[in-house]
């Protein structure tokens, strides 16, 4: 691994998660955890539900704990820095055993992040690195630290190891693809989704091609292409014509690699967008969708940044629901594709000229020390 642009002394991290959607946010939070692990640290993670680590990441990684919940008081050795990734609330078991306020009244240690959801939106930029006080509870004279990740240089950036360019470099795409049966002319599109609006209208669309081979990951997206052909509304649904390998759950480098090795790649939540912007592959981003629709705007910002060509935010707008007509999912000619593609690699760029999520959280870490 190349050296992190910013070195610091190893230092003790518990990092809380509490798991919502178990690919998303312990997704996130094992790659934080594993990446700190890398760099020399010592991490904590504690979650409520760790299962998802059994295939995500069925070797740990060093200097890497996984530790349950805390249902009471905990007797743990102090930290340097606590994360509470999403607003989880670390518990007040484990806050009551931090050590009590300096003699000036005030708890510098350990340094306490609030390491908050992702978004392009504009208040991300506004709201990264300010702090709020605690006046009450165990918490009370110290100071939790709001910190965005962001697409931005007036953000947290993103997790992005330091090897990453390099590992993308060396990766055999052409062998990827033949040990998965994919033959070397084929479409290969990746499916990484909750039940999109559009999905019929893609199938229908691979169908037209005439070369797509479709890779459903286990779950809801492999669910949703089967409640679809059966539904067979369509003949070109419900008689797909070509290939679909419906695959096993898999650690999250495979994942990362079939991103790469795909032509278009269907993702959804946080974990995924990030990786399918690392890949620099076309993609198509299933945001979560919320009841009050205010995942429409955080869609349309995040489109705005990457600043997508118009029949790329017709594709986002009719897979999530927005627009339902089978028209916004436009034909995957190839020129479209090479827009897409040229798009994705543009906004990549952008995001490699700036320090990566875990270099402004050690930087931050020092600031604050």
């Amino acid at each position: 691994m190349n050296a992190p642009k910013h070195t610091t002394a190893p230092l003790a991290w518990d990092l809380f998660c509490r798991v919502i959607d178990n690919f998303g946010d312990i997704g996130v939070c094992w790659r934080l955890a594993a990446q700190l692990g890398a760099l020399g640290h010592r991490v904590r993670l504690w979650t409520d539900d760790a299962s998802a680590l059994a295939w995500m990441a069925p070797r740990g990684a060093p200097g890497v704990e996984v530790l349950p919940w805390p249902a009471g008081p905990v007797a743990a050795s102090p930290c340097d820095v606590l994360v509470e990734a999403f607003g989880c609330d670390v518990p007040e078991g484990f806050l009551a055993g931090l050590p009590p306020p300096d003699a000036d009244g005030q708890a510098k240690h350990p340094i306490w992040i609030n390491l908050e959801y992702l978004s392009a939106e504009g208040y991300v930029e506004r709201s990264h690195r300010l702090p709020s006080p605690l006046f009450s509870g165990p918490g009370a004279g110290r100071t939790r630290w709001f910190f965005y990740p962001g697409f931005t240089e007036r953000t947290g950036g993103l997790l992005r190891e330091n090897d990453l360019p390099e590992r993308q470099a060396a990766f055999d795409r052409a062998g990827w693809r033949a040990r998965h049966g994919i033959a070397p002319e084929a479409f290969a599109v990746s499916l990484f989704c909750y039940e999109p609006a559009g999905l019929p209208a893609l199938l229908g669309r691979l169908a037209e091609r005439g070369d797509a081979h479709l890779l459903a990951t286990p779950g809801r997206a492999t669910a949703a292409v089967r409640s679809v052909l059966q539904d067979g509304s369509t003949s070109a649904v419900s008689e797909p014509g070509f290939p679909i390998t419906y695959l096993a759950p898999c650690p999250q480098p495979a994942f990362d690699d079939m991103l790469l090795a795909c032509d278009l790649n269907a993702v959804r939540g946080e974990d995924s967008l990030v990786r399918a912007l690392w890949a620099g592959q076309p993609f198509v981003w299933h945001i979560y969708p919320q009841d009050d629709g205010a995942h429409h705007a955080k869609l349309d910002a995040f489109l705005d940044w990457l600043q997508a060509p118009a029949s790329l935010r017709r594709f986002h707008h009719a897979w999530n629901g927005i627009d339902n007509t089978d028209a916004a999912v436009p034909p995957l000619h190839p020129s479209t594709l090479a827009d897409w593609r040229g798009c994705v690699q543009a906004a990549r760029s952008r995001l490699l000229a700036q320090d990566d999520l875990v270099t402004q959280l050690l930087g931050f870490v020092r600031e604050k020390s």
